[in-house]
């Protein structure tokens, strides 16, 4: 799950990271209001979505009154905001955040993600502050600083002042930031976080540290432990297929292709986008339905995937461990029994009772072709794709 901006950084704020003073708005008449009370010479006017790149999209105005900051509102709040990271549909903004400016001596980067190779939290620091992370790791990986905390043991002192001291920090500063440091990660262990990122982390002319922008991502799984973080989630800022999908306990995300896929587990849901490529088409979704799927999440799972307009033909791979063959077929014949479908469907199971389950699709007098291998499926659904 994602936050906002402004949410990332009050879980910081209860974490002792400075942030700049400042409130969140919904109509420009509250971020005059909330402008005036902050008083400050400069005013910042950020919009509030679930990407990044939002200055690059008009979506970040630096103002010097009330008045200002009215009418910068007024003309970012409702627009359609593109970045490189919204893709060409944008998002729509509905929220602004309204902060003093801030007095900018440098700008640093701080995050701390899970290094799946060692099984640990990994801090990462840069003095490549306010420009994504992935272009620095790309251009002078040399210039990102990392450091790996034992989950057993926790963040030490002496790493984080380690981190300090390689981003040349000078010594009376190495107390402040060891702050900075030591509050975001408390925050991303204890929070059961994926990601907690600050960029940048700016040192002011008063050489202290403030996070001018900050940035959450939470496990799904540890959202029982955390219903305070779970309530910030906005529905607004994902697509409704998947919010559907949610519902029912599947793992769904929208892609740009127009081949559907219906698979359970994810490793099988990326080597079948994989295949799909390598035969020469692009998926349109992951769809997984899981290990454990009943008749009745297949069914939901497949109407999901046929109520994307983009998709011209469907993919069911499924190996059955857990989950049954013949349960799934089940399903999608219950599910293409309700729906009105017009495209090609393949389908490939493997696994248990595999010829129950071929036995149900061909005995359904439904129109599916049934594949035996992974390559077959792949050439089948693109030969059927190309037919359309």
């Amino acid at each position: 799950m994602k936050t906002h901006e402004f949410q990332a950084k009050e879980i910081l704020k209860g974490y002792g990271v400075p942030i700049p003073k400042g409130r969140v708005a919904e109509t420009s008449e509250e971020a005059r209001k909330i402008a005036e009370e902050i008083g400050a010479k400069s005013i910042v006017v950020k919009a509030q979505i679930h990407a990044g790149g939002r200055g690059k999209g008009g979506g970040v105005r630096v103002v010097s009154s009330s008045q200002e900051a009215e009418k910068a509102a007024k003309e970012i709040l409702g627009m359609k905001l593109i970045t490189p990271q919204t893709g060409p549909a944008g998002r729509i903004v509905r929220k602004v955040l309204i902060e003093e400016g801030v007095d900018i001596k440098g700008e640093l980067y701080l995050g701390v993600v899970i290094d799946r190779s060692k099984a640990s939290p990994v801090i990462m620091a840069s003095r490549e502050g306010g420009v994504e992370i992935e272009k620095v790791a790309a251009e002078a990986p040399e210039k990102i600083i990392k450091e790996w905390v034992d989950p057993s043991a926790g963040l030490r002192a002496f790493q984080a002042n380690k981190i300090g001291y390689g981003l040349g920090l000078e010594p009376n500063q190495i107390g402040p930031v060891r702050s900075v440091i030591s509050g975001l990660y408390k925050a991303f262990y204890e929070k059961d976080c994926l990601l907690a990122e600050i960029n940048p982390l700016v040192l002011t002319g008063e050489g202290g540290f403030i996070a001018l922008d900050a940035k959450m991502n939470f496990d799904d799984n540890g959202l029982f432990r955390h219903k305070e973080v779970a309530a910030l989630r906005d529905l607004n800022e994902e697509a409704p297929l998947e919010i559907e999908a949610s519902r029912y306990n599947l793992n769904y995300i929208k892609l740009d292709g127009h081949v559907g896929c219906m698979v359970n587990g994810a490793g099988l849901a990326m080597a079948t986008m994989d295949i799909i490529k390598l035969a020469g088409a692009e998926p349109a979704n992951f769809l997984d339905v899981g290990g454990g799927a009943t008749v009745e999440m297949v069914k939901n799972g497949f109407k999901i995937l046929m109520s994307d307009p983009g998709v011209k033909a469907v993919l069911i791979n499924i190996f059955g461990g857990i989950l049954r063959c013949d349960t799934l077929a089940k399903g999608v014949i219950e599910a293409v029994s309700e729906v009105k479908v017009s495209v090609p469907i393949v389908v490939r199971l493997e696994g248990t009772n595999v010829e129950e389950g071929r036995k149900l699709l061909n005995s359904s007098g439904l129109r599916f072709t049934v594949a035996v291998g992974m390559k077959e499926a792949a050439e089948k659904v693109v030969e059927a794709l190309r037919r359309q």
